[in-house]
Formats: structure tokens, C-alpha cells, sequence
């Protein structure tokens, strides 16, 4: 008995020490392997873990807005959903080229070629709007997928439109300002760390990658939104009622140099400019080269007064209206003779401006011309600005000296033109156009061209055109003095032959005329059946520049004769802030609560958020609020706090 239990003992004790041993190899095993993959393959394992479940991202953040001089929003971003797919996950091709049809209104044949690629990644359609979206969403198509994109906005439609520009599907600025400064205004690029789980669903993006500011810069614009308008509008009255092909106008700030408005006809939404033309498009300001006629007489009277060729009075012998030189004849619109200086400024005579010119001198005048600024940009920064045409004093002969006199035969653009006035606004000193506004611009010092003196003389000759019995009599304002200068050039025909039956109406004003504050130049290129600058371009120059004196409440007091309907109605436009529409009742800004703005367009209710200092985000695609975030009647949140949102539809 006693030895059959001493061998059950025994045996016990060898199946213990069998399995602690077992269990000390097996353990011996893990930590071995344990410190194999710790030690020699760990750094591979953790890069492999990494990679599984972190990815690094591009993110391209929000283009920068556009603003006018006083904040006025001209061009914004708003966040839109793009459809793409993956055409490996999808099962049923058919299926999903029908509903994918329906809903985007592509073609199945176009949708089947998608569907068809081995790429991972193929657009359907980029920057759909809300209803599109939703529809996607509720079909829950296997393989295909929206995204959030930023498209750009132009809440005031065509106001500025050809001097904004616009930008393409990828955000790139493909025209304008848009494009001049797509370096300041693009999102920048920055990457982020993405975690995803197994099924690579994003969970979280790394909160340090989040600081990362990737939001492009805002740019502040000279432009004053509600002169724009109103230029934009006198201009287009003008274009239309002479059947002008284009016309183009500018508004500048004599103290500042700034430019208030530059506007084109005809007119351009950049929100659709795949509907317009590249024709459309065009900035005749600043691409358009013409001769300008005799506008240019002012700079060769200044030129030939600084050079002591002539005083106001000097006589000249006006030829009866017709003179010929070296076989060409020069003429005249009346039969003047014997006319002074002053009065050949006044009448516009081309025969008394040729007889200066040639008594001038081809290097004289060239010289004057250059350093008032032909023959080169203006450097306000605009895309594609044209230099204009100014052939070397070498190239000119006796007859291009005389045309030249008259403004024919050099080429210029209006910006040009405007910078070469403000000189003479500015008593003689060239002072530069701005059109950006831009902290890190040095103010550079007024350079003086020519003496005070032969400016005040040129000034009382443009009066003279306006207030006396000159050709500019259409652009007088009752109260106060204008000066001025026409302009009617023939334009050169197409295949080189001289010229046409083609004009140029041009007008040029200066309000005060004899302290100048504003200036305004106005174009319309070929109108019919006037063609004469006096009386197509001159009326929309008088028009601009009695509207802005009333915004600026500088319109001259009422008396007999300034009591007309017109005068009354301008005095109740002056306002201390860009004019904008009349707000309507349900988006008035009064008081402590945020007012209902579904329904209204979204240039209203963006201009009323920003009248009380917020500028909302933007949602969707479309032109009318659809919802709000903070609903309506609740309180303004704390500047630099919670966001308003707006939905477009």
C-alpha cells in the first residue's frame, strides 16, 4: 500500500516538472520573439503600422476675398461638393451610368467611359450644387462619392467684372485681379497627418497639422463699389445710345492718386463667364491701344508753354479750316483763321496744334511725352497692361510730328491717359495711379514734371473748353467749375491704309476745374450716328462727376439755377458710406438680434452682415439664401467667435 502511494507521488512530481518546463520553453519562446520584433524588427513593424493607419494629406486652404475700399465684398469663396468615383468598387456599371445621368445630366456613353478607367479616381462633375448633391447622396451609389471643394463667388454680379476677373474650376485666377495676384489670393498647400482605421475611414486629422493657417490672403481694391456702379451705369447709357462697340471709363482721386472706379461695356458676370466670350472679358482700360485724338493737346500746349514756344495769346493762322503739309492735307471741323493759343485749345483747331507741334520740335515733344508716361505701363499692377505706342523720335518725320500734335498716330490706353491728366491735376507733379491697396507699397515723392505755372495756364485753357463756347460745353455742372477736353480721332483702318470712317469719342474731365479733386476719362469706341467726343463722351463725364460730387456731399448748394429735379434727386444721394440697395424688412440690421435672410439674394444679405461687421461663410452654389446659422432672432455672437453661415440655393 505504502508503496504503490510513493510511486503516485513520484509520478505526479514528473508530470509537474514536464509541465513547468513545458511552460519555461513556451515562455522562453514569446520573449524571445518578443525581443526580436522589439529590438531588431521594430522600427520596420512601426513604419509599416504607420502606414497603415496614418497618411499624410494635401489639404489647399480658402482663396483669399476681395474687398473694395470700404470692405465691400467683390469676391468670395464658398464651399461646394464635386462628385467623383472609384470606378473599381463599382459592381454594376449600368446601374450606376443610369442614376448617375438622371441626377447629373452627363451622358450614359460619357459616364461609361468614366466607369471604364483603371484609375482609383475619376471627377464626374466638380462644383455641383445643393439639389445635386443631396440627390447623390440619398442614391448611395457604390463607388461614388462627393467631396468638398471651394468655388468662388461674385456676389455683385457684373459690378467690376472685367477688373476682377474670375478663376477656373481648380481656383486658379484665369483673368483680372484674380489673376495678377493669384500668388496672394490662392489657399496654400499644407499637410496634414490623417489617422484612419482598418476600413481607411478618416478618425481624426493631428491638431498641430490643424494651426497650420493655409488660407490664401485677402486684397483690398481702390475701387469704391458704389462709384464703380455708378460709372458702370452712366458709361452703358452712353455705349448704348450711340451704338458704341465698347467704351470704358475712370475715376480718380486727384490728392491720393487712387483709381474710384474703372469700369467697361459691355458689361461681364464672371459667375458665368463660360457664357461669355473672351471678347466680353476684355479690359479695354488697360488692353485696348488707340489714338486718342485730341485729347492729347493739353500735354503739347503743356510742353510747348515749358519750353517758352508759346503764350496763351500767340497768334496762328488757322488756314480757313484746311492746310496742306509736305502733300497731306490737315483739317479742321470750322473755317477758323487767325486764332490765339488759347482759343485753338478752346475750338480744338488740328491746323493750330500742327503749327505748335512743328514750331516745338520732334525731340521736345517726344521727350515730354515719355516722361509723362507714354510708351509704358503705369505699374498699377494689372494683367496684361498694354504699353501703348510711342515710335523713337528718330522714326518721326515731318507729317507724324503734326498728326502726333492732334493725337494721331501714337497710341495709348485710357489708363495711361488718366495717369498723364493727374499730372496736370497735380499742378505739373507726375504722382502714380493706384488700383491695390497694399501696406508694404512705399509712397514714393510726387516728381515735378513741369512748373505750377504752365499747369494753371493748361487748366484755364480746359476750363475754357467747358465753361466758355468750347467743344466741351455738354459736360458743365451749374454751381461749380469744369475743365475739360474732347476728343474725336479717327481710327486707323485694319489693313494699314490711313484711315476709315471709324471713330473714337473720348472725353476727359476735371472737377473742381480750377483745384482739381476728381478725375474722369470716358471712351466709346465707333458710335453712331454722333461720333464727336463733345457730344457722345462728354454728357457721361458730367453724369459721373456730378454723381460723385453728391456721394462725397460736395454737390454745390441749391439756387435758381440748380433747382432742377435732376440736382434734388443727387442731393439725397450723398452718403457717408458706399451706397447700397435699400434694405428690405426682413433683413433690416437694427438692434441686438440677427435678422431672417432666407430668401434674399445673396449680395443683400452679405451686404447686410457686413454692415454690422461680420462676413458670413458661405455654403452651396446659387444666388439666394436658403438657411442660416445662428437662426434668426437670435443674438450677434462675439466678433472673432462663432461663425454666421448662410446656404446658398
Amino acid at each position: 500500500m505504502a508503496k504503490k502511494k510513493k510511486q503516485s507521488m513520484r509520478s505526479s512530481s514528473l508530470k509537474l516538472t514536464f509541465v513547468m518546463v513545458l511552460f519555461a520553453i513556451i515562455w522562453t519562446a514569446l520573449l524571445g520573439r518578443a525581443a526580436w520584433l522589439q529590438l531588431y524588427q521594430g522600427p520596420q513593424l512601426r513604419k509599416l503600422a504607420l502606414r497603415q493607419h496614418l497618411a499624410a494629406e494635401l489639404d489647399r486652404g480658402e482663396r483669399g476675398r476681395i474687398y473694395d475700399r470700404n470692405k465691400n465684398l467683390l469676391a468670395t469663396s464658398v464651399q461646394s461638393d464635386s462628385v467623383y468615383i472609384r470606378p473599381v468598387k463599382v459592381k454594376n456599371v449600368e446601374k450606376v451610368a443610369r442614376e448617375l445621368s438622371k441626377i447629373t445630366g452627363i451622358s450614359r456613353s460619357r459616364l461609361r467611359k468614366k466607369l471604364a478607367s483603371k484609375r482609383n479616381f475619376v471627377w464626374v462633375k466638380r462644383q455641383v450644387d445643393d439639389r445635386v448633391a443631396a440627390k447623390i447622396r440619398r442614391a448611395d451609389l457604390p463607388g461614388v462619392y462627393l467631396t468638398s471643394e471651394f468655388a468662388r463667388l461674385y456676389p455683385n454680379n457684373h459690378l467690376a467684372g472685367q477688373l476682377i476677373g474670375f478663376v477656373g474650376v481648380d481656383g486658379k485666377g484665369l483673368e483680372g485681379i484674380e489673376k495678377r495676384l493669384d500668388h496672394r489670393l490662392s489657399g496654400r498647400k499644407a499637410q496634414f497627418v490623417v489617422q484612419r482605421d482598418a476600413s481607411g475611414r478618416r478618425l481624426y486629422l493631428d491638431a498641430l497639422g490643424r494651426e497650420v493657417d493655409t488660407r490664401g490672403e485677402d486684397v483690398r481694391l481702390t475701387i469704391d463699389a458704389h462709384l464703380q456702379a455708378v460709372t458702370e451705369n452712366a458709361l452703358a447709357k452712353a455705349v448704348e445710345k450711340y451704338s458704341g462697340r465698347w467704351g470704358t471709363a475712370i475715376v480718380v482721386d486727384v490728392e491720393s492718386g487712387d483709381i474710384l472706379a474703372l469700369a467697361n461695356c459691355p458689361r461681364f458676370n464672371p459667375n458665368t463667364f463660360r457664357k461669355s466670350s473672351p471678347k466680353i472679358w476684355r479690359n479695354h482700360a488697360i488692353l485696348d491701344v488707340v489714338e486718342p485724338g485730341s485729347t492729347m493737346k493739353p500735354f503739347l500746349f503743356a510742353a510747348a508753354l515749358e519750353h517758352g514756344v508759346i503764350t496763351p495769346e500767340k497768334l496762328y493762322d488757322c488756314e480757313g479750316g484746311r492746310w496742306k503739309l509736305k502733300g497731306q492735307y490737315i483739317r479742321d471741323t470750322h473755317n477758323y483763321d487767325w486764332l490765339p493759343a488759347h482759343k485753338i485749345m478752346r475750338y480744338s483747331s488740328n491746323i493750330g496744334c500742327a503749327k505748335i507741334g512743328l514750331e516745338l520740335g520732334v525731340q521736345n515733344y517726344h521727350k515730354f511725352l515719355t516722361d509723362i508716361g507714354f510708351g509704358r505701363d503705369t505699374g498699377i499692377r494689372a494683367p496684361g497692361e498694354r504699353s501703348g505706342m510711342l515710335r523713337p523720335p528718330s522714326k518721326w518725320n515731318e507729317i507724324d510730328l503734326a498728326a502726333g500734335s492732334f493725337g494721331q498716330g501714337v497710341g495709348v490706353t485710357a489708363v495711361q491717359m488718366a495717369k498723364a491728366f493727374l499730372c496736370i491735376a497735380n499742378k505739373g507733379k507726375a504722382k502714380p495711379l493706384r488700383l491695390i491697396i497694399d501696406d508694404r507699397q512705399e509712397d514714393t515723392e510726387p516728381r515735378r514734371l513741369f512748373s505750377e505755372k504752365t499747369a494753371g495756364i493748361v487748366l484755364s485753357m480746359m476750363r475754357e473748353v467747358v465753361e466758355l463756347d468750347g467743344t466741351g460745353r455738354r459736360a458743365r455742372i451749374p454751381g461749380t467749375t469744369v475743365a475739360g477736353k474732347t476728343g474725336t480721332a479717327q481710327k486707323a483702318t485694319r489693313g494699314g491704309g490711313g484711315y476709315g470712317k471709324e471713330h473714337l469719342a473720348s472725353f476727359v474731365g476735371m472737377v473742381p476745374g480750377d483745384d482739381p479733386e476728381y478725375l474722369v476719362v470716358v471712351m466709346v469706341d465707333d458710335p453712331r450716328p454722333n461720333h464727336y467726343g463733345g457730344v457722345v463722351a462728354a454728357p457721361a463725364v458730367r453724369d459721373i462727376m456730378m454723381r460723385s460730387l453728391a456721394y462725397f456731399g460736395k454737390l454745390p448748394e441749391s439756387d435758381e439755377k440748380l433747382g432742377t429735379p435732376l440736382f434734388a434727386k443727387l442731393r439725397k444721394e450723398r452718403m457717408p458710406r458706399p451706397a447700397v440697395r435699400a434694405v428690405a424688412p426682413a433683413e433690416k440690421t437694427g438692434g441686438d438680434r440677427i435678422p431672417n435672410l432666407k430668401g434674399l439674394p445673396v449680395r443683400r444679405a452679405v451686404e447686410a452682415l457686413v454692415r454690422k461687421g461680420f462676413v458670413p461663410e458661405l455654403r452651396g452654389r446659387g444666388m439666394k439664401v436658403d438657411k442660416q446659422t445662428p437662426q434668426a432672432g437670435a443674438a450677434w455672437p462675439e466678433k472673432g467667435g462663432k461663425k454666421i453661415t448662410l446656404w446658398l440655393s
